[in-house]
């Protein structure tokens, strides 16, 4: 995220709606379906109120939560600045070809 002309934090968040609306459709082929659906579980698993390590374990039990949700967090993020370099080539080329 901090290398030049990458993009900024705000700019990946705003494409993650972008992302997986191109995922579901096949249009943006660098992220596959199934991780899609795996980050889907991460999300399920965080606002679940079943977990693996319960909550009432205070430290442990938070401490499940709070590791998947930095996951999802590096996953979505790490993803979604993909998807906006591939955004802006797809742009470049047509301005170039247009």
């Amino acid at each position: 995220m901090s290398k030049p002309g990458s993009p900024g934090l705000l700019t990946r968040i705003r494409a993650i709606p972008r992302m997986i609306g191109a995922v579901t459709r096949g249009q943006y082929a660098g992220m596959g379906k199934s991780k899609l659906a795996l980050l889907a579980m991460g999300v399920v698993y965080i606002v679940s109120p079943i977990d693996v390590i319960p909550d009432f374990l205070l430290l442990v039990g938070v401490a499940d939560d709070f590791g998947v949700f930095l996951w999802l967090m590096a996953s979505l993020l790490g993803e979604s600045g993909r998807y906006v370099d591939w955004e802006r080539r797809i742009i470049e080329g047509r301005v170039e070809g247009g």
